[in-house]
């Protein structure tokens, strides 16, 4: 037993799951954490990112074929943790690049689309990202207003996408729009005529990742290029809850971090000549972070096995990513106050990992979205409306 697997979780995963764990980790520690605080107080994404994750083999781990792993959705869950204990815009590009653009196109993609984009992508050497989100429609995607229709063979689509993690280092965009068929999906690529995505700047959060606008003027694509096997919001959806099942377990790795930084600073902080460790409020915070920490895991684990087992449902992730990102954060808000001032400065990671949990606690559906997708679940009445 230790504090940070008080409940001694990691037994109950298996030898693979423990490697992929340990191996991440590793990852995280070695190569990611030295230059996180730079990254993030600079706003600048570290370019290695792509290319070192590929080599992990964590780009669409839990897909199959083209060069991904086929893991278990536990293994990819676990990744996710150790992902986001180091920050989470290297969670989050993983997410986007692997359970949202990837899945896009392995679920909903021609042959011709998974052997063009997807063995790349897993490699790291091609980056991918995912508009849905517009300016005036986020919780809503039903109302987007991002067009494609029909000219001859092609189509010309027009609109903005807003909020798009690596949308101006993308290789490929995919991109949900109308259609007289039903919402489908496009691939969109850098340089085609009428395609722009200029960088979002001025970010308090998630300041380590790319976040873009995407916008469409006029912009030909072939028919080779819309995903064939969908012309509903069917589509993104599936994506969003892949992504989101990677949120339930990467905000634990962030609040894990945060609890560490907080249980390691109270055993040397010294005030009234011992260390702040040994006063009961104090044992307190760390008592309830430490509890908060493995009640996610648990719940994260839970839900990674009822995944593989093919009986997931979407309202089970939503209650999964709720209480999970409410108690990061609360995990996160405690351990500032355990640090002080200091709390609030890039030489210890919480107030980094707190002000990037509030982007989370937004997006892949919003805490207000995800309440009443379980309310719904609960009663059989949407108030959505």
């Amino acid at each position: 037993m230790t504090p940070q697997d008080y409940l001694e979780i990691d037994r109950q995963l298996t030898d693979e799951e423990r490697l992929i764990k340990e191996t991440v980790g590793r990852y995280v520690n070695e190569r990611y954490l030295p230059g996180i605080a730079e990254h993030f107080e600079n706003g600048t994404f570290d370019r290695s990112v792509p290319e070192a994750l590929g080599q992990l083999g964590v780009l669409g781990m839990h897909l199959t074929g083209y060069g991904c792993a086929g893991s278990s959705a536990v293994a990819y869950g676990v990744a996710c943790m150790e992902l986001e204990a180091g920050d989470s815009a290297l969670r989050s590009f993983c997410s986007v690049q692997g359970s949202l653009a990837m899945f896009a196109i392995w679920k909903w993609g021609s042959e011709e689309q998974k052997q063009r984009w997807l063995p790349g992508m897993a490699k790291g050497e091609l980056v991918g990202c995912f508009g849905l989100t517009e300016p005036d429609s986020g919780s809503d995607p039903g109302s987007m207003r991002t067009t494609a229709r029909r000219d001859g063979d092609d189509w010309i689509l027009n609109g903005s996408k807003m909020w798009i993690t690596s949308g101006s280092i993308a290789d490929v965009a995919v991109v949900w729009a109308r259609t007289d068929d039903g919402v489908q999906g496009f691939l969109v690529e850098p340089g085609m005529e009428g395609f722009t995505a200029p960088e979002m700047h001025g970010k308090l959060s998630l300041r380590a990742s790319v976040t873009s606008e995407l916008a469409f003027d006029d912009v030909r694509l072939p028919d080779a290029n819309r995903l064939p096997e969908v012309q509903s919001l069917k589509g993104p959806l599936s994506c969003l809850n892949e992504a989101r099942y990677g949120i339930v377990w990467g905000v634990i790795g962030a609040a894990r971090a945060c609890f560490e930084a907080a249980l390691d600073y109270s055993m040397t902080r010294q005030q009234f000549d011992q260390p702040i460790a040994s006063f009961q409020l104090t044992q307190a915070k760390l008592a309830d972070m430490a509890t908060k920490v493995q009640q996610g895991y648990l719940l994260a684990l839970h839900l990674g096995r009822l995944k593989d087992e093919g009986r997931l449902q979407p309202e089970q992730v939503s209650m999964g990513k709720r209480a999970n990102v409410r108690a990061a954060l609360e995990v996160a808000h405690t351990a500032r106050s355990v640090l002080g001032a200091n709390g609030i400065t890039l030489e210890y990671p919480v107030l980094r990992h707190a002000n990037n949990l509030e982007s989370v606690f937004t997006y892949e559906g919003t805490d207000e979205i995800h309440t009443l997708s379980i309310g719904m679940a609960l009663t059989g009445i949407a108030a959505f409306r």
